[in-house]
């Protein structure tokens, strides 16, 4: 007899979750979905880099006499920054100046006697040999004064190759080599000029992120119909915003991802005094948190963040139909913030779904709604991708 009673007993216990006969519905907090104007935010990691870089490096082979620049300081194009040794280049300058000059009278005394000659043709006394002569001899100096001259022209360059100037403007590197040193083209960079401002970052994004990003915004493109955010390696959200300017034209294919270029302003964070260096808060190499934000808010399906629940099928809200019952509903998020949930299917406008009481909601139940949450004061909603 025991065996039939155990089963009776059990037989006898209600499901857990079904709802107690004579028990009241529970009560339970209801939001309206809604239509709201959404301003979206993605984050991605991305890097710091000069707008230009140019590495400085000796045209000619010599010996380095003086450096003229700070290290670390930011230096103005055509700035000095290296004097190498000058004597041997103003000789060789000298010589070529010289042999200028021989080849100037040799062409002038050519000059002359084909004068002399070409004025007898037509003449008894005329040999068409020594016209011929006179002519190639006048040609041939005219060449070898050209030739000098542009001897002339390369050793000048070379003597002005002992000065090095700053090419760009920006923020000048350690020096490499210094005084006293013999340096030349195969010497390596003396040192490097980084521009300052503004400043470029470099960040790759999935291909799926960047088509949906260009469908949503196909009417004006995403350069203009977003622009870039940056935290900086200690967190701090940087105050100046910058601009989308190139995409890659291939994808990685080993991530899937393609990179996007933005430029940033990055003005000094005070006024530097003389021979100190100016502090910016963008440094080249440095890593950020880039984030992709529309300039245009977008509609989109809204509901409070509380209203999302996560079990191992997914995201889910709980929806209250016209006779107060409770469904399961499976939902796709969008991006989302601390206090707001986009929605990219699962609901529509003006449906109701719990936020508060959901531990008391199961499938199916009868609920109470003790009221609807006012719709959140956000204009517009700034959503962060997750």
């Amino acid at each position: 007899m025991i065996r039939p009673v155990l089963a009776l007993l059990l037989l006898s216990v209600p499901p857990a979750f079904a709802q107690a006969p004579n028990s009241p519905p529970p009560v339970v907090g209801l939001a309206r979905v809604e239509l709201r104007p959404v301003t979206e935010s993605a984050d991605y990691v991305g890097r710091i880099q000069a707008k230009d870089r140019v590495d400085i490096t000796a045209r000619i082979s010599a010996y380095l006499e003086t450096r003229l620049f700070i290290e670390g300081a930011e230096v103005v194009p055509g700035a000095p920054l290296y004097r190498l040794e000058r004597a041997p280049f103003e000789a060789a300058l000298d010589q070529q100046n010289a042999a200028v000059a021989q080849a100037q009278a040799r062409a002038d005394q050519a000059e002359v006697a084909f004068a002399r000659v070409e004025a007898l043709q037509g003449t008894a006394a005329a040999l068409r040999s020594a016209f011929d002569d006179n002519r190639a001899n006048r040609l041939a100096a005219l060449a070898a004064l050209k030739a000098a001259r542009a001897q002339a022209r390369l050793a000048q360059i070379n003597l002005d190759y002992t000065e090095i100037g700053a090419p760009i403007g920006g923020k000048i590197g350690r020096a490499t080599v210094s005084a006293g040193n013999v340096v030349g083209p195969a010497s390596g960079p003396l040192t490097a000029i980084f521009s300052q401002d503004p400043m470029q970052v470099v960040f790759p994004i999935p291909v799926r992120a960047l088509l949906t990003l260009e469908q949503r915004h196909s009417a004006t493109g995403i350069f203009g119909a977003v622009q870039i955010r940056i935290r900086l390696p200690d967190g701090r959200l940087y105050e100046h915003p910058g601009r989308i300017d190139y995409k890659d034209p291939s994808v990685a294919a080993n991530t899937d991802t393609i990179v996007l270029r933005a430029t940033i302003p990055n003005p000094p964070l005070r006024i530097a005094a003389p021979n100190e260096p100016m502090e910016r808060a963008l440094i080249d190499g440095a890593f950020v948190r880039v984030s992709i934000e529309g300039l245009t808010p977008v509609v989109m399906t809204t509901v409070p963040r509380q209203a999302i629940l996560t079990d191992v099928q997914g995201n889910y809200v709980w929806v209250i139909n016209a006779e107060n019952k409770a469904e399961r509903r499976p939902v796709q998020l969008g991006q989302s913030t601390a206090q707001l949930a986009v929605i990219a299917s699962g609901l529509t406008e003006g449906e109701t779904v719990v936020v508060d009481g959901l531990q008391r909601v199961r499938p199916g139940i009868v609920v109470n709604p003790a009221s609807i949450t006012p719709p959140l004061v956000v204009t517009p909603a700034t959503t962060t991708g997750r």
